[in-house]
Order: structure tokens, then C-alpha cells, then sequence
């Protein structure tokens, strides 16, 4: 049963690696290659804003995890004492 539901899977994703008919004579000559659809990117700007995109969401999820962890608030007068400090009720 393991044996058949894993070669169900590979060939499910061999089968999605290929583009369709359409895109594949519509494909772009870039490093996208056969696994986009559609033309790809336009000019150098498209390849810009993937970019810039990636740095942000990088930036956000760092930042997300670093203050996650170590948030840095040692202010007694912090909104989080009011809840954590039972003491003063």
C-alpha cells in the first residue's frame, strides 16, 4: 500500500512538472524555462519587483521571529504588566 501511494505521488508530480501545450509554445527563454505559464517576465522591471517582494516578506518573517522570541519590554508601566502583574490589582 506505502509502494503505490508513494508512486502515485512521484508520478503526480512529474505530470505537474510539465506545462501545458499552450504555455509551452508561449514560453518565455528565461530562466522560468517550461514551469511558468504564460510569456514570463516581461522586461528587467518584472524581475525587480520579485525581488524587492521577496526582501520584504524575508524582512517581515525575521523581524516576526525576533520579536517573537525575544521581545524586549522591560517598561513597567507596559501594557503586558497590567495582565501579568497580579499583584497590583
Amino acid at each position: 500500500m506505502k509502494k503505490a501511494t508513494l508512486s502515485i505521488l512521484f508520478f503526480a508530480a512529474a505530470l505537474s512538472s510539465y506545462a501545458c501545450p499552450v504555455c509551452e509554445r508561449a514560453r518565455a527563454k528565461t530562466a522560468f524555462g517550461s514551469i511558468s505559464h504564460g510569456p514570463g517576465p516581461g522586461s528587467n522591471w518584472d524581475y525587480l519587483a520579485v525581488w524587492v517582494s521577496v526582501a520584504a516578506v524575508l524582512l517581515t518573517l525575521i523581524f516576526t521571529i525576533k520579536f517573537l522570541v525575544k521581545p524586549n519590554e522591560t517598561n513597567s508601566d507596559h501594557i503586558k504588566n497590567s495582565i501579568l502583574n497580579f499583584e497590583q490589582s
